[in-house]
């Protein structure tokens, strides 16, 4: 069994493909605006994005995909690498510039061009970036698909399946905007909002975590009718799965949090007013 485990890769072609050319669409664009702004985009910013990329891939390709229908553990793996993984890489990278640079120029300025500049749309996309409604969004998700019945049903169906992870990664990457900022973006807001704005979202996560660490009965029926891989009961896979998520879910929220307070409270941090005040 371990050895087939590790070699139960599935590659979707579509999806695989579709990533591979947004990889070199990125890449491209990287290469151009490093002429114009080399210090704005190091080389850590092309490894997070292809590193996002990568981290996509694995999650649906690898044995976490193959067995997500058979290990609870496993499908949430897959969901944090979609969800706590992939998304802050991506946004890290700061993507909207260079992969407008990467595109072909006949396809920007007669298509992105005109979409770009249209005022309703530009309002639509920030307010999606707002904290308030990022964060809405991707917890109101976090929880629909992890209701029982939600869950089930996209076991059923391959569709729904790639539906829930679709909604999982880009609603995530929509969550880590405002706390990342990727440029030319600007939270016009105070960083002290992102603290609970962090926290909320992990507790959010814990909940649904410690449900699944202590209830006393299988939540996903589909996992107890399942021939039981590597030995391990259905309960005590969800329980791991539970911890998996409590633990490094926390982990992902909390080094943000914890980042962002210390850069607040930072004596070099005084109000820019102030710093350019002249002495006398």
């Amino acid at each position: 069994m371990p050895e087939s485990f590790f070699l139960a890769w599935a590659f979707p072609p579509w999806i695989c493909i579709t990533l591979e050319l947004v990889a070199i669409v990125y890449w491209r664009g990287w290469l151009g605006i490093r002429k114009t702004r080399p210090t704005m985009f190091p080389v850590w910013r092309l490894v997070c994005f292809l590193a996002g990329i990568a981290s996509i891939i694995i999650a649906v390709a690898s044995p976490l995909d193959t067995f997500s229908d058979r290990l609870l553990f496993l499908h949430m793996t897959q969901h944090f690498v979609l969800m706590s993984l992939a998304p802050p890489l991506i946004v890290l990278a700061a993507p909207v510039v260079p992969i407008l640079r990467g595109l072909p120029r006949s396809f920007v300025r007669p298509v992105l061009g005109p979409l770009i500049r249209t005022t309703w749309l530009r309002r639509f996309f920030r307010s999606l970036v707002t904290p308030g409604i990022a964060w809405m969004l991707m917890n109101v998700a976090f929880i629909g698909w992890h209701i029982p019945s939600a869950y089930e049903f996209a076991l059923r169906s391959e569709y729904w399946h790639n539906l829930e992870h679709a909604c999982f990664l880009f609603l995530s990457i929509l969550f880590w905007w405002p706390v990342i900022q990727p440029w030319p973006s600007h939270y016009t807001g105070s960083r002290w909002l992102l603290l609970p704005y962090l926290l909320a979202a992990d507790i959010i996560n814990t909940a649904l975590s410690a449900i699944l660490c202590f209830s006393g009965r299988v939540l996903y029926p589909s996992y107890a009718d399942q021939s039981r891989m590597f030995g391990i009961d259905a309960l005590t896979d969800q329980a791991a799965a539970g911890a998996l998520m409590w633990v490094f879910g926390s982990i992902i929220f909390l080094i943000p949090a914890t980042v962002i307070t210390m850069q607040l409270l930072s004596p070099s941090r005084r109000p820019i007013a102030m710093r350019d005040v002249p002495s006398h």
